[in-house]
């Protein structure tokens, strides 16, 4: 079995566009889908739903192979990065999926490390918590940052690294300025935007109005991006709920951006355990396993608080 017509076919299945599985393989169209009717030539089995010339789907035997061949392709990564390490130095790509609530933290995990191992190109990227487990899983991701006791997770090696709190964050000048603490029930009533509703936080935040009293809070705007949160509530309109992490990014106390203000959140006052995981397979991954040493190394807990 060639291996290469098993990275087109990972290819073509995460692209689903033949042209441009093609491209992110730096080959051309055809070389690519004659690569994917070899292997299943070889397998004796039809892996693509072809609804003309255009990709129409995984058959259900192309799902199965899809499974094996992102296993196989870690498997050789592993490999490489094996021997690497045997020549002095560990080189390649480290995949880290993050979730957007905890992206203040990677720098915290990613910086010891690359110093350790500069050769190493770091490709982080922000997923939600069921797309870490998805990259995981297939081989697509070498270590994710995700909460670890919310929503359960399978198949992983899990490392705890600090607590999530929860602040209200608001614009100066209105009711909540001096205060030290608000509840979540006082929180609800502002007009707010949050995180989408396929990601985690959102789902705590949700649970922690409700267990709090407020029922189901004044939502006005949804982002998938934490940048968005506090753009909009630096324009003084809105307010927000972010992890006691973000206030580094925000210099502290929110002062470094004009016209913010932080409180922390009580009744209930809530927090949520955030690690670092990777795959739960023996051995693990050259690179895989000198992160997961640095990040054990690395005190997030004392830097947070």
């Amino acid at each position: 079995m060639n291996v290469r017509h098993l990275r087109y076919f990972v290819a073509l299945a995460r692209e689903r566009n033949h042209a441009r599985a093609a491209a992110s393989c730096n080959v051309t169209q055809p070389t690519l889908s004659e690569s994917v009717r070899q292997l299943e030539h070889e397998l004796k089995v039809p892996l693509v739903d072809r609804n003309g010339k255009r990709f129409g789907g995984l058959t259900p035997e192309g799902e199965r192979v899809l499974v094996w061949a992102q296993r196989i392709l870690a498997d050789g990564d592993a490999l490489e990065q094996e021997l690497a390490a045997l020549r002095g130095a560990l080189s390649g790509d480290l995949h880290f999926g993050v979730i957007p609530a905890a992206m203040p933290a990677a720098p915290l995990i990613i910086n010891p490390f690359w110093r350790a191992h500069p050769l190493v190109t770091i490709k982080l990227t922000s997923h939600t918590s069921i797309e870490i487990q998805r990259g995981l899983d297939g081989g697509t991701l070498e270590a994710g940052l995700t909460y670890l006791d919310n929503e359960p997770l399978r198949n992983v090696r899990a490392l705890p690294l600090y607590r999530e709190r929860y602040m209200l964050l608001t614009p100066t000048g209105g009711a909540f300025d001096g205060l030290a603490r608000v509840t979540w029930r006082e929180a609800a009533r502002l007009p707010l935007c949050l995180l989408a509703g396929d990601m985690q936080n959102r789902r705590i935040v949700d649970r922690l109005f409700a267990e709090g009293g407020a029922g189901k809070p004044r939502v006005a705007i949804e982002t998938n991006s934490v940048l968005a949160l506090v753009a909009h509530v630096r324009s003084g309109q809105w307010s927000s709920v972010i992890p006691q992490t973000f206030l580094g990014l925000l210099g502290g106390n929110g002062a470094a951006l004009t016209g913010l203000n932080t409180v922390p959140l009580i009744e209930p006052e809530a927090s949520h355990t955030v690690g670092l995981v990777l795959n739960e397979r023996e051995p693990l991954a050259p690179l895989a396993r000198a992160f997961l040493k640095s990040a054990r190394e690395t005190d997030l807990s004392g830097a947070f608080d």
